[in-house]
């Protein structure tokens, strides 16, 4: 009978539940006998906590706030920085301050008076003259220049100079006069002053949501207490760690890094405790060992986890191939946070279930014999429905597992075209989301919160031409800069060319306004045409630069990485399905059903973020991020679908035990994708519209996956395709010792 294992069953040594540590001939004396006996376990939490103290005491502090270099040192605009560094005033950028009247009317000989008392206050404030006042030509707003040293811009030291700067700017102004200071200095400060207090928000937002998806999971006052906490560890070791490489390294970890490693390390750590846990509890529902039931917990787990953990550290690896340093740190960050996330998850967690008892689940503490199919319940009605009719109510020759998962999955493999077709179709409405969409953002729009700084910038567009404030930068051999000029003014869209110094080094500046506002498409063909202007003077070496060629250089570098990364990132996923699944056909099927749900969840993402959220567009980094996390975090959970099939396929056929597989993996599947959603959700909290739609992008992408792809694409392919999805392997050649599908106790993981 299924109803639950025999008196003599109960008695018998449960193989794949092992000894108690420290007894009889059968103890476990390998790495998992040590990390889960009565003493040993004490040994491994202490060593945990001694080198985690290290950590914390050799670093000292969380990664630095210092923003990674944007772009190559070979692109065109990096070396015009790299110029500008020799020439005299190369210590110095100017904050721009923007006088207006707050009833739109001319500033007139007092308005212009008292924006040049305005400037010789902050002159006194950074002990350096001022420029200006420059009238508008409606004569309704005036600029004033103010050079800040560039060493002073970041940091603390940085936010108070300009503090101090608009206090000095506002304090002899009378109504309705309006002064707004910006440029580059006012922008770093209003960045630091967005970023204030953002880590502390993220990792509190972060801790509450896993806290309060791991008690309605586990639904136990304590349990959670456990895994949360290690994890908690592990993100702050991830931290201190990505900190002291990037700095020996050389690479700058920014506030934006340091967040998507902690949620990386959140939700990933988070996935493997719910796979562990689900797998410890139901060895407990079949043996009153709990040691061996822990063993037998994490032999199972572990492949998965260490599967999935390996998948995504190697996609963010390939990182370390792209042309932009933002990309190299963060792979190399990431990748650190998660190796430390699956140290802590298959270390410190397994020892810290070892050291409690099996209380920890209280008040639904799993005993043999307390799952829902001992006593009757549906599961025996299941078993005697089988044993009249000869077959279950869903038509298959096996038992369907209890509960709902496995009630889905019946239907899928039942009418497998049908749910195919309609997925895909659902999948390719959801990518036409992507069409027409703009991709770049300017400087004012990369920011949800108000800023002095973009509103002056505003401001300033108003009155003067839209690149007044951020001109494009061109350095050319002393004695062609003449020549520039006259080429330059004859490119469309050029207001004025301008020269503006030389260095000791034989280089000239030209600095040239353009009639468009940074980040837009105007402003962007406006740079190729000045670099394909510039170099039809002969002898110039000229190179055009500034902020908005560094956008447009950006902009290629980032299409440039996408092209080269993406297929990389499909080729390590798609050869370590090979590796796991032992399989060609497989993998195939797996990496096809990804990809389609990452275009559409990119799809679906992108018009909630600019139709719903209201954002202008998707900043030009937002695809590769999301594409990296939808494939390697996705198809985390095909993984763990498609192992559990494999080993059920051992002794059925690949459409019951795809059935099974769903069933058995459902429950924690779903909980580990709703936790990891969430916790990418948690993004938002900081400031940068980049990391919100990354966070909603790859969200909704990992519902996809979890309700779409795990639960209907992936076993409606497999239905469809047969046996021969294992091709040219054969799950019947091998049987995993101690492991029966068909033994009635495998049906509690329905109920993990």
């Amino acid at each position: 009978m299924t109803a639950g294992r025999t008196s003599a069953d109960m008695a018998a040594p449960d193989p794949a539940a092992g000894s108690p540590a420290g007894t009889g001939p059968t103890r476990d004396t390998g790495w998992v006998g040590f990390l889960t006996g009565r003493v040993t376990a004490w040994v491994v939490l202490a060593l945990m906590v001694l080198l985690s103290g290290a950590v914390f005491a050799f670093a000292g502090a969380d990664a630095s706030s210092e923003a990674p270099d944007t772009l190559p040192t070979e692109a065109e605009s990096a070396m015009v920085a790299q110029i500008q560094s020799e020439f005299p005033d190369s210590g110095s950028v100017p904050a721009v301050l923007v006088v207006t009247r707050s009833d739109g009317g001319e500033l007139g000989p007092p308005g212009l008076a008292a924006a040049a008392a305005a400037g010789e206050r902050m002159s006194e404030v950074v002990g350096i003259p001022a420029q200006g006042p420059i009238p508008s030509e409606d004569g309704a707003a005036a600029l004033v220049l103010v050079p800040v040293e560039a060493d002073l811009i970041s940091g603390d030291e940085g936010r108070d100079l300009v503090a101090d700067m608009r206090a000095a700017a506002t304090e002899g102004l009378d109504d309705p006069m309006t002064a707004q200071l910006t440029g580059g200095p006012a922008f770093a400060a209003d960045t630091a002053a967005a970023f204030e207090g953002a880590d502390f928000r993220l990792l509190a937002a972060t801790a509450l949501v896993v806290a309060v998806l791991l008690i309605v999971t586990y639904r136990s006052p304590v349990l959670w207490l456990v895994p949360l906490v290690i994890i908690g560890v592990a993100d702050r070791v991830a931290a201190l760690l990505v900190g002291l490489i990037g700095e020996a390294a050389g690479l700058g970890v920014d506030a934006s890094t340091s967040g998507i490693v902690s949620v990386l390390v959140f939700g990933a750590g988070t996935n493997y405790a719910l796979l562990l846990v689900s797998r410890y509890r139901e060895e407990l529902r079949r043996t009153k060992d709990r040691r061996g039931a822990l063993r037998a917990a994490y032999r199972g787990a572990m492949p998965a986890i260490l599967a999935s953990n390996i998948t995504v550290v190697l996609a963010l690896l390939t990182l370390l191939l792209a042309d932009l340093p933002n990309y190299r740190t963060l792979g190399a960050s990431a990748a650190v946070g998660l190796l430390v996330a699956v140290v802590f998850a298959l270390v410190a967690l397994p020892a810290a279930l070892a050291v409690c008892g099996r209380g920890l689940f209280w008040p639904f503490i799993p005993r043999p014999g307390s799952g829902k199919q001992a006593g009757g319940g549906r599961h025996s009605r299941h078993a005697e429905h089988a044993l009249d009719t000869g077959r279950t109510p869903d038509g298959f020759d096996e038992e369907v597992p209890p509960g709902i998962w496995g009630r889905i999955a019946a239907q899928v493999v039942r009418r497998p075209v049908v749910v195919l077709v309609s997925c895909v179709l659902l999948l390719a409405v959801l990518a036409l989301g992507l069409i027409g969409t703009r991709v770049g953002l300017s400087q004012t729009e990369q920011f949800r919160t108000a800023s002095e700084s973009a509103a002056g910038l505003d401001s300033a567009a108003e009155h003067f031409p839209a690149g007044v404030t951020d001109p494009v930068t061109i350095v050319t051999r002393t004695g062609t800069e003449e020549q520039i000029v006259q080429v330059v003014q004859g490119v469309d869209g050029v207001v004025s060319a301008t020269p503006s110094g030389r260095s000791e080094t034989g280089w000239s500046r030209v600095n040239v306004v353009l009639d468009a506002a940074p980040a837009t498409d105007r402003s962007e063909d406006g740079v190729n045409a000045l670099r394909t202007a510039v170099d039809t003077v002969p002898g110039s070496e000229a190179l055009v630069g500034g902020s908005v060629a560094q956008a447009v250089d950006t902009s290629e570098g980032n299409v440039r990485d996408f092209t080269l990364i993406a297929p990389l990132i499909l080729l390590v996923v798609f050869v370590i399905l090979i590796v796991v699944l032992r399989s060609l056909v497989a993998p195939l099927l797996i990496m096809t059903a990804t990809t389609l749900s990452a275009v559409a969840a990119l799809g679906l993402g992108t018009f909630v973020t600019t139709h719903v959220l209201g954002f202008p567009g998707l900043d030009v980094a937002v695809p590769l991020y999301s594409f990296l996390f939808l494939v390697a975090l996705g198809v985390d959970y095909s993984i763990f679908l498609t192992i559990r099939a494999r080993e059920e396929a051992a002794t059925h056929s690949t459409r019951e035990a795809m059935v099974r597989a769903v069933a058995l993996t459902g429950g924690v599947i779903t909980s580990a994708g709703i936790v990891l959603a969430a916790v990418f959700v948690v993004l938002g909290v900081l400031p940068l519209i980049v990391l919100t739609q990354v966070g909603v992008i790859v969200a909704l992408g990992v519902l996809l996956d979890t309700f779409v792809v795990r639960t209907l694409v992936v076993p409606s392919l497999f239905t469809l395709v047969g046996d021969k999805v294992w091709w040219p392997g054969n799950p019947r050649r091998t049987t995993l010792a101690g492991h029966d599908p068909h033994d009635p106790r495998e049906l509690e993981d329905a109920h993990a």
